[in-house]
């Protein structure tokens, strides 16, 4: 039946399109039911599909939507502006273009340097070719020359770094002793700041010794730094390991701080942004206890909904200035939504390619042929590029489909594209960087490796495959093209999944809707407790003096420690007036607590007959890509992996041509521990309401049982082959409640149980940050893989994401009720009339199995069906409530 179903949708689809070309119809709408019957009737349909066939079949590969007849061969260069209309009119003749927002330019708003700047800045400031500055530029330089905490808030491109770099070096030239320290999420963004200081500085007389402090760094540079650096750039990592713990080795940096900027601000957020929020109170406590410094503090961050909020939240600051009015240029910006998925594109296609390119393995998946052709079209008509893509696999296939285009169009250009992602080698991703910055290449694809601001030169167009995850993350992408006032065009190709088709459909969700806030919660117990004993070891700590800097949980947190072992104090002394020192058995405990949740083993790929390494993959994601047998991708050439050493974690492989591709079959699964039973236990009244939902431990782990040849151009399955492969699994935490069996029967009498358990995880999550700061990133909803037949818990549940936990789940669990309740009020009273919902109820930006096997009716019956069973329970058990 459902054969015969995809077969006839795909018949009246070919029939309404020979219809509308016929006819010469514009659109769908254009003609009635009555016209299709009569076509139909005269008969003419069956010779003209047959040509259709016949024509199909004589294209090239026929295994791309968009066959060779549509390819552009010129290659005469075009603005961006005159690109969308050339789009419209060749590979866009389909209507795939459904939207286009035009942002206009806007002016300038220049002032004169400010007085109050020496000589030596006003000079470097012309030597690199300013001669005014931008408004909010001499507004944040004034409010940091006076001592004020600044943080800028203005547009990517808008020249953020001079709001630091003059106040700064100003500083420094004045007072001949001053420091300065630098933070940069990324070692590349600290090497790029790094050149652009060194030009800037070339204008002042006095010597300002600067450096990059980071993992890169060899030990004689680093005894050179800490004696004689007087800015020093580095990452939050590095602080947290070599420095603070090492603090009286950079003691003159410390005693003369005067700034701390921390730029890229909006990088730190989640679990992330709650380590680096510790780490610099740990700065702060050191600067103000031992080396009596209080040093400024300077933010640079993207547009996000709360900056200052955010920023004093981060380095926990009682004063902060905002500088949010833009004076910088804005050139005109085309932003165009094309969405390649037919209307009535079958249900046969979804399940051999999936959503959001979950399975993206061949061109015939047709966002990825799009944004290769669209790539290859700004390439040869003399547009510079980034094709920005949501996993290094699709960035891989984009450069692959790409540069086969190319050969045909226009091969001189098909060594001017490559792919820059997170695994590459650190001097392969540097020397990408040079050549896209000197000119060399004109296209990359890449990964959000270059959301953040590395200067890359000019770029005229971004490309966009599928949603980022965050408004934010889009807009960022998209700033990158544009500089040096410029117009500029981004293209955000959707894939088939709701949420993608959801902005396609409402395009203004996606231009009006509001920027998300940046969230982070520095009194998460867990964190806490790590980071005290860091503090501890650096310098004892005191709850008189120290719950400025780390709140109102100090007290608690080192009751806890001191029970662990890790604290001791003199006994004699009362509870204020203690010194609590470090006694644990580590003699660096920073070393074991991972900021980031950065894996340390990794799977090295190497190239057997060149014997080069090719990449590095972290141990999670490394059986996604190489096994013995897998097709693996590098810069747009295939691989084959010939063996795999587990015990050495080294993937060798060889270069081949192959007409197939592979994919892993896998699944992951949550194993909570021990929470099999809720048992009742004594509560008081003023407790929040009552919940049966517990916090436990749980193991997050993936396997793969092995993976399939797929021919490339039909998807057919060549075979089937079993694999044996160590899984991977990581420790963490979650919340979750049991759904009634009773429930399940009644919702499947409708619905699919699986698809409501998912829109409900979905709506919990969504509420969280109603009852306690978070970033939505801490947290993941247990998601159904819809490929996956296996029994499926009958729970709704969250957890940490990262290994080891972060102790969010533990702290939202007495608040259960009450998210199901919230979660309950978002479902109803959100209007949306498509049962996969939207993103404002049940679709998730983040959502790792793409908001497929999604639905909202059923979530809303399955939640309710909750609180009924939750409200029965407690009426039969009024003193009790279960122990976690």
């Amino acid at each position: 039946m459902k054969k015969w179903e995809s077969s006839f949708k795909t018949s009246l689809w070919e029939t309404i399109k020979l219809l509308m070309s016929k006819k010469n119809y514009e659109n769908l709408l254009s003609f009635s039911l009555e016209d299709l019957l009569l076509f139909v009737k005269k008969g003419d349909y069956v010779l003209e599909r047959n040509e259709a066939k016949r024509a199909r079949r004589s294209s090239s590969s026929a295994s791309n939507s968009h066959s060779v007849k549509r390819r552009c061969h010129d290659t005469s260069q075009l603005l961006p502006s005159e690109m969308v209309e050339h789009l419209r009119k060749s590979i866009g003749s389909d209507g795939q273009m459904v939207h286009v927002e035009k942002i206009g330019a806007r002016k300038g708003s220049y002032v004169e340097i400010p007085n109050e700047l020496s000589d030596k800045s006003k000079s470097a400031l012309k030597s690199i070719g300013i001669n005014k500055l931008y408004s909010h530029q001499a507004e944040s330089i004034l409010a940091s020359l006076s001592g004020k905490n600044v943080v800028v808030a203005t547009m990517t491109s808008s020249g953020k770094s001079v709001c630091y770099n003059l106040p700064v070096l100003e500083a420094l030239s004045h007072n001949l002793s001053s420091c300065a320290l630098y933070l940069f999420p990324t070692k590349a963004l600290a090497q790029d700041q790094l050149r652009a200081l060194l030009t800037l500085t070339n204008g002042f007389d006095c010597g300002i010794n600067i450096g990059v402090y980071d993992g890169d760094t060899s030990q004689k540079e680093r005894t050179w730094l800490r004696e004689n650096a007087r800015l020093l750039i580095t990452n939050p990592d590095m602080l947290h390991m070599a420095i603070l713990p090492l603090h009286r080795q950079f003691s003159r940096i410390l005693s003369n701080l005067s700034f701390v900027v921390i730029d890229e601000a909006h990088a730190y957020k989640g679990a992330f942004g709650c380590h680096t929020a510790l780490i610099l109170r740990r700065l702060r406590r050191l600067c103000s206890h031992v080396y009596g410094s209080d040093p400024s503090f300077v933010f640079c961050t993207a547009t996000s909904s709360n900056p200052r909020e955010h920023c004093m939240e981060l380095a926990n600051l009682s004063t902060l200035e905002l500088i949010e009015k833009d004076g910088s240029p804005s050139s005109e910006k085309f932003f165009v939504l094309w969405n390649p998925v037919l209307p009535l594109r079958t249900e046969l296609d979804k399940s051999e390619f999936g959503i959001d390119g979950r399975n993206a393995s061949d061109k015939s998946l047709s966002p990825i042929s799009e944004v290769s052709h669209l790539f290859a079209e700004m390439v040869q008509h003399g547009l510079r590029c980034i094709a920005f893509c949501k996993s290094r696999k699709l960035c891989e296939l984009v450069l692959c489909y790409t540069r086969e285009i190319l050969e045909e169009v226009a091969p001189h250009h098909v060594n001017s594209i490559c792919a820059y992602r997170a695994g590459y080698v650190s001097e392969d991703r540097r020397r990408i960087e040079s050549e896209f910055f000197g000119g060399k290449l004109c296209g990359i694809a890449a990964t959000n490796a270059l959301e953040l601001g590395i200067d890359v030169g000019h770029i005229d167009v971004t490309l966009h495959l599928g949603f980022p995850g965050s408004i934010a993350s889009l807009w960022q992408q998209a700033g990158r093209s544009g500089r040096r006032e410029r117009s500029s065009l981004a293209v955000y190709v959707a894939f088939e999944g709701p949420l993608d088709q959801y902005f396609m459909k409402f395009p203004q969700k996606l231009f009006c809707g509001p920027i998300e806030c940046c969230h982070i919660d520095a009194q998460n117990q867990q964190v806490l407790e790590q980071h005290l004993v860091c503090a501890a070891l650096e310098h004892p700590l005191s709850l008189l003096y120290d719950e400025k800097y780390f709140g109102s949980g100090l007290s608690k947190a080192i009751n806890a420690l001191k029970n662990r072992g890790y604290l001791t104090s003199n006994p004699l002394n009362d509870s204020l007036s203690k010194i609590w020192s470090y006694m644990g058995h580590e003699k660096r405990p920073s070393r074991s607590i991972s900021i980031r949740a950065i894996e340390a083993e990794r799977y090295i790929v190497i190239d057997k007959q060149l014997n080069e390494t090719l990449e590095e993959i972290e141990e999670s994601r490394a059986f996604f890509q190489v096994y013995e047998g897998a097709v693996y991708l590098h810069q747009g050439r295939t691989y084959l992996v010939k063996d795999l050493d587990f015990s050495r974690k080294i993937a060798y492989c060889e270069k081949a041509v192959m007409d197939y591709y592979t994919k892993t079959r896998d699944y992951t699964d949550i194993h909570i521990v021990g929470g099999k039973i809720a048992y009742p236990a004594r509560v008081s009244k003023d407790q929040l309401p009552k919940t049966t939902a517990q916090a436990n431990p749980c193991s997050v782990t993936t396997t793969w049982f092995g993976f399939r040849r797929i021919r490339r151009g039909s998807n057919q399955v060549l075979d089937t082959v079993d694999l044996s492969l160590p899984r991977y699994s990581y420790e963490s935490q979650a919340v979750w409640i049991s759904v009634p069996q009773s429930l399940k029967i009644i919702v499947e009498k409708k619905y699919s149980f699986r698809a409501g358990l998912h829109a409900a995880c979905h709506a919990v999550l969504h509420v969280v940050p109603l009852y306690m700061r978070c970033n939505l990133s801490d947290l993941a909803p247990e998601c159904p893989n819809p490929y996956d037949s296996r029994f499926f818990p009958e729970r709704i549940l969250l957890y940490d994401q990262h290994p080891g936990g972060t102790g969010v789940s533990k702290q939202i669990q007495p608040y259960f009720t009450e998210l199901l309740h919230s979660a309950l009020e978002l479902l109803t009273c959100c209007h949306c009339s498509s049962d996969t919902g939207c993103p404002n109820c049940v679709q998730n930006l983040a959502c790792q199995e793409y908001n497929e096997l999604i639905n909202k009716d059923a979530a809303i019956i399955i939640i309710k069906g909750v609180l009924d069973a939750e409200k029965t329970y407690f009426e039969g058990h009024p003193d009790s409530t279960p122990s976690c």
